[in-house]
């Protein structure tokens, strides 16, 4: 019987390990895409505004839920990006130096920039994810003499990104607040001097479903932050064409973890409510004439995220299309136009 459950626990989460695969990919690919589609500048402001978005809404909520807000600000800065990153399968490294100076080093491979993608990102959009983010920690928490120093970064090719944060002994202006010091290089990293999360509290499966959630989160921020930036009419088409791409190219990885196969819109369908359901979804199916109707009843990703425009919903379109794609030829994918382009969603199949 154990070894019955055991097994079933090990394919959910799988599943979940599969969604965060998807999730993954498509958010580097959509920096790529504003990158390739858009120019470095456009591409430098967007990855800035998602991760300052991210880093208002998830910081000091963090800090509560790993328990660091006790910590000196360098310190709980820079263990909140060592273990909420760990939980997301981020290779990442933590020293601490003193109460006012720790470290924070990502070595390769570098997760966001996954395999040949980091060929294809510019120093200035990895500058902009640390402006982003990285630079206003000592803003959240509401110490100006917290800045962080950037030492290393991947892109241009030094051997990782890294960098510690460091409070000073006067208020710094925003410019200040995040600054470069390649001279200088991170101390070795020792896993036995850094952080862990309790385990009573953080058992095997709540670990499995924020790892997947960690990189659904990217998606979360990225889509409406698209749309504020670019407008409707540009974010759709970008949104849609990553998804297009992405699901097309890890149909087959995706498959596997899914328990799915190629074929036709049959076991397109039975593929994608697999998806829908390790994604906590639910989706009621019909069928007629070899065609196949899939209601969606919500889009828990989006739901509590109060500027989700109808033009986030090409996520979806585009992935769904992508997917189909990558199971066999000729598949349609359509999405039936919804009240608002809120949920319920009707995509029609075949």
């Amino acid at each position: 019987m154990n070894g019955t459950t055991d097994g079933a626990r090990e394919a959910q989460w799988l599943k979940w390990r599969s969604v965060a695969e998807l999730y993954h990919a498509y958010f580097t690919g959509l920096i790529l895409t504003v990158v390739t589609r858009r120019g470095t500048a456009d591409a430098a402001e967007f990855v800035f505004r998602v991760f300052r978005r991210q880093q208002q809404e998830r910081f000091l909520p963090g800090l509560e839920k790993l328990g660091l807000s006790h910590l000196p600000p360098a310190v709980a800065a820079a263990q909140y990006h060592y273990l909420s990153n760990w939980i997301g399968g981020v290779h990442v490294e933590y020293m601490y130096e003193n109460d006012r100076k720790a470290w924070i080093r990502y070595p390769p491979p570098r997760w966001i920039w996954k395999g040949t993608a980091i060929c294809g990102v510019p120093g200035e959009v990895s500058r902009a994810m640390l402006r982003g983010w990285h630079a206003n920690n000592g803003a959240a928490l509401g110490d100006l003499r917290l800045g962080f120093v950037c030492t290393k970064q991947s892109v241009d090719g030094q051997d990782g990104l890294e960098g510690y944060y460091c409070e000073y002994d006067h208020p710094l202006e925003i410019d200040q607040r995040m600054v470069f010091a390649r001279h200088l290089e991170a101390p070795l990293f020792d896993p036995a001097a850094a952080p862990a999360l309790p385990v009573a509290s953080w058992p095997k499966p709540r670990l499995e479903k924020a790892y997947r959630n960690y990189a659904m989160e990217y998606v979360r921020t990225a889509a409406p932050v698209m749309v504020q930036v670019f407008g409707p009419e540009d974010a759709g088409y970008l949104l849609h064409l990553t998804g297009k791409l992405i699901g097309m190219q890890y149909f087959d990885e995706i498959a596997r973890g899914l328990s799915g196969s190629r074929g036709s819109a049959k076991e397109f369908t039975a593929f994608l409510q697999t998806l829908f359901g390790a994604q906590d979804e639910v989706a009621e199916i019909s069928e007629s004439e070899g065609a196949f109707e899939m209601r969606q009843q919500s889009w828990k990703l989006m739901a509590d995220v109060g500027d989700c425009h109808p033009a986030c919903a090409r996520v979806l379109e585009g992935l769904f299309q992508g997917l189909a794609a990558g199971c066999g030829r000729h598949i349609p994918v359509h999405l039936k136009p919804s009240a608002g382009g809120k949920p319920p969603f009707v995509w029609s199949i075949g």
